[in-house]
């Protein structure tokens, strides 16, 4: 027995449909064609993962977590905390390829799978295997706030689950699904470990499918780590410490629904301010009579930083010109260089920093509206 999806009352139906205002505007916006996008698209990324593996105590500065997921910093396979950020990040972007497949179908591989993906570097974790025995969580004073159903059953509620994500509550609004499905996952707890990551993944699963938004636009990782305290406490309110999923879960659904509405919000203001950043970057560029290009440098030093092969890639230019153009940047105090030889990245400095966020609130000021910027 799985749990019930909630009856959708008026004031719920109300933020569904404020949320789906946000999401087509946002839908939208993804969809039309800029410079800037993809630059945007691998921060997001990366905040997502960043944020859905430091819920489980796994933490990476920021700049090395935008690197290793975006593939330009291979994680240390000794280093458990990299390692979880570059596997949860593999699990994301087998969730982009399942997203956009037209014969997919929802079955026990798919979710082992993402499990094994996100989970394989806890190899005495059994990453891709049901769990056989019990499991519980402890809560922050050590004390145990929930215990999931006996190993034994774990088959038979997946099984449930997996014929759920199939062909239950297929009218229901998708971001209701998704917190459903993640709801589902992290009650059955079906892993030794790695069960919040699981759920969470394949909670962005089921809006991939929708088409709507890509996975990194439509997920609420970000949001579920700034309120870490309030997610595992609506959970454990909806779970009443046990298995029991005959209890009521719209707390669940209407804190999803209200994640998902402040998620789109925020992605929305990335987006302008994203397109400011980019404007500000044009004018710069101009106003030292530089090439187009060296935006395309500036922006990556900006989200993450940057090396020479992924300016490379980019900006479709030689090894020698990524490196004259990195000197240029270097000796205008733009970017700074952090580490050496093969490991060697470009991160724009504070000055340049406070330079675009100054534009960007210049631009706010004007409603977002494009026009001339002051250049430092």
């Amino acid at each position: 027995m799985l749990f019930a999806t909630p009856t959708t009352t008026n004031e719920l139906r109300a933020r569904l449909d404020e949320l789906d205002d946000l999401r087509n505007a946002l839908g939208r916006e993804v969809d039309h064609p800029s410079p800037w996008l993809g630059t945007l698209r691998r921060a997001v990324k990366a905040a997502s993962v960043e944020s859905s593996v430091s819920i489980e105590g796994y933490t990476v500065p920021h700049e090395e977590a935008a690197a290793i997921v975006s593939g330009d910093e291979p994680a240390d396979p000794d280093d458990k905390n990299r390692m979880a950020v570059a596997c949860y990040a593999r699990a994301m972007d087998h969730v982009g390829v399942m997203g956009l497949d037209p014969v997919f179908r929802w079955n026990d591989r798919v979710i082992l799978d993402l499990h094994f993906d996100a989970c394989y570097f806890q190899r005495d974790k059994s990453p891709g295997h049901w769990r056989t025995g019990p499991v519980s969580v402890t809560g922050t004073g050590g004390g145990v706030v929930y215990t999931a159903p006996d190993g034994e059953h774990v088959v038979t509620l997946m099984s449930e689950a997996v014929d759920w994500l199939n062909q239950g509550d297929v009218d229901a609004h998708v971001v209701v699904r998704g917190a459903m499905a993640h709801l589902h996952m992290v009650s059955v707890h079906p892993f030794r470990d790695g069960n919040g990551r699981i759920s969470r993944i394949v909670q962005s699963l089921v809006l991939a499918r929708e088409g709507l938004l890509s996975a990194e636009f439509a997920s609420i990782e970000e949001y579920l780590a700034d309120h870490t305290p309030e997610y595992y406490g609506v959970l454990q309110s909806v779970q009443g410490g046990r298995y029991q999923p005959d209890r009521d879960a719209s707390e669940w659904v209407i804190f999803c629904v209200e994640a998902h509405i402040a998620q789109a919000r925020k992605r929305l203001e990335q987006i302008m301010e994203a397109a400011a950043r980019w404007r500000y970057l044009e004018h710069l560029a101009k106003s030292k009579d530089w090439t187009d290009r060296l935006v395309i440098a500036l922006e990556q030093s900006l989200i993450g930083g940057t090396d020479r092969a992924s300016y490379e890639r980019e900006a479709d230019v030689s090894s020698a010109t990524a490196s004259n153009d990195f000197r240029r940047l270097l000796d205008a105090g733009l970017v700074v260089q952090k580490g050496r030889g093969r490991n060697t990245r470009y991160v724009a400095s504070d000055d340049l920093r406070d330079q675009v966020a100054a534009a960007v609130e210049e631009d706010r000021a004007r409603g977002g509206s494009p026009g001339a910027l002051t250049v430092g």
